[in-house]
């Protein structure tokens, strides 16, 4: 096992890393810009090293800085945690190249399933069921109109390296896709230094379901069941569960194999996560996979009881997994609540600022992911995530039920947060009968809005 390792990001997952290496007894080196001196995850690391100013492209997306930290603490590997640098292949390699290890999937799973079309013609091989589409990049918009004439409409543009809702477009009618190709063209090449685009057929309604997987160098590879990450706003999720409302034994058995198979195609190593879509029928078809450990993994580790974070530290050290898939065991149910400065009452526009007042809900099945206290701040330069609640229960009812209770004994003054849409999310018949899409959100705002109309 390692020694000491350095975590190069911020925020709670930057904590969440350093709390599972003291229960492995390894030292943690935490990095910080200039805007998170006082961040809970430098306060509470063994070392704590300054790499650059607030913006992110100045500290930690600058991989210079970060690797002159590692060299100058000697630490024996880094975590990249999720966002920033965590699948970039050429950060990795610069790792291993400095020879310090790299926790994470290798360089060459990064790249094979970073290129959103490359990692459609890999399910492909390993036979899962995939969206109609390009078989890879559209070389322009008359091929797109091609295309989308013979899948037929809606269909939707999707940027190949894409990531976070950015780069997507739907379009219903040729016009809509001419628009559509170099609006999101445009997005793309701002966002991903990559302009290049794939079509598929935009699937209406759709249900998000992804599997939380490990692998381990010896090419053993589990599924840790499914998340149910359907609830979203602007292809940003906010509210995760598992086990899914919609799925009966037999279909989360095979989309589980499925992703199983996927990952096996491209020997696939340590956390990552493969995402489907499932239409109004129940077939699901392969989106894309993350290489990485995501934000909602909390819901899977309450489920499942197992760690994921430590078996990243476990797998990158060389260890093997230790257990098969039949000793995976799904108990009760998980929420996640993704609780972010934003004012959902002003169409969630972010709320930087000071936070004045905080105190944590408590009691039985809550858990609280967060970096913020009392007197702390919520940077305009990051993402405005300020907590994950998740709670876990013995079926779904409970476990609405205790998440209402939960939200209601969350106190965080001095900015807004969305717990207030969460409760009116919670109290949503459609949703606690597990009846609801992609789009859910968007339709509970025009319902409102027609009613106050």
């Amino acid at each position: 096992m390692f020694e000491k390792i350095l975590i190069a990001n911020r925020g709670e997952i930057a904590l969440r890393v350093i709390q599972a290496c003291k229960e492995l007894g390894i030292a943690t080196v935490a990095v910080y810009s200039q805007a998170d001196r006082e961040s809970l995850h430098v306060k509470l690391a063994d070392e704590a090293i300054c790499i650059g100013m607030p913006p992110s492209v100045n500290s930690y997306l600058h991989i210079p800085s970060i690797i002159s930290a590692a060299e100058i603490t000697d630490v024996d590997a880094i975590h990249p945690g999720y966002g920033f640098l965590a699948e970039n292949p050429y950060f990795a390699e610069i790792c291993e190249d400095c020879n310090i290890r790299f926790i994470g999937p290798t360089p060459s799973n990064m790249r094979d399933m970073g290129d959103k079309a490359s990692a459609r013609q890999i399910a492909q091989r390993a036979g899962a069921p995939i969206v109609p589409g390009s078989d890879g990049p559209v070389a322009n918009k008359e091929e797109a109109l091609k295309i989308a004439k013979k899948i037929g409409y809606p269909v939707v543009l999707k940027a190949v390296a894409g990531g976070g809702g950015r780069g997507i477009r739907v379009a219903h009618n040729d016009i809509s896709l001419a628009n559509a190709f170099y609006t999101a063209q445009s997005e793309a090449e701002k966002a991903f230094d990559n302009p290049k685009l794939y079509i598929e057929k935009y699937i209406e309604n759709p249900r998000h379901i992804e599997i939380q997987l490990l692998g381990d160098k010896k090419g053993h590879i589990v599924y840790l069941g499914e998340r149910d990450c359907t609830i979203q706003r602007r292809h940003q999720k906010l509210l995760e569960e598992s086990p899914s409302p919609v799925l009966n034994h037999k279909t989360r058995k095979e989309i589980g194999q499925v992703a199983v198979k996927i990952a096996k195609e491209i020997g696939y190593i340590n956390a990552g996560t493969i995402e489907f879509l499932m239409d109004k029928s129940g077939h699901f078809y392969f989106m894309e996979m993350n290489t990485r450990i995501q934000v909602e993994h909390p819901v899977t580790e309450t489920v499942t009881g197992i760690d994921i974070v430590k078996e990243q530290l476990r797998i990158a050290a060389g260890e093997d997994l230790g257990y098969g898939q039949s000793d995976i065991e799904i108990r009760g149910c998980a929420i996640e609540c993704r609780i972010n400065a934003e004012d959902p009452a002003k169409g969630f526009i972010p709320s930087p600022g000071k936070i004045t007042k905080y105190h944590v809900p408590g009691g039985p099945g809550v858990r609280v992911d967060s970096h913020v206290y009392a007197g702390g701040f919520i940077s305009p330069y990051y993402d405005s995530m300020v907590a994950k609640l998740i709670v876990h229960a013995r079926d779904r009812s409970e476990a609405i039920r205790r998440m209402h209770r939960a939200l209601n004994e969350y106190v965080i003054e001095g900015i807004k947060t969305t717990i207030p849409f969460h409760i009116k999310l919670l109290n949503n018949p459609y949703f606690q009968n597990g009846q609801y899409s992609t789009n859910f959100v968007e339709q509970m705002a025009t319902l409102e809005a027609e009613a106050e109309g």
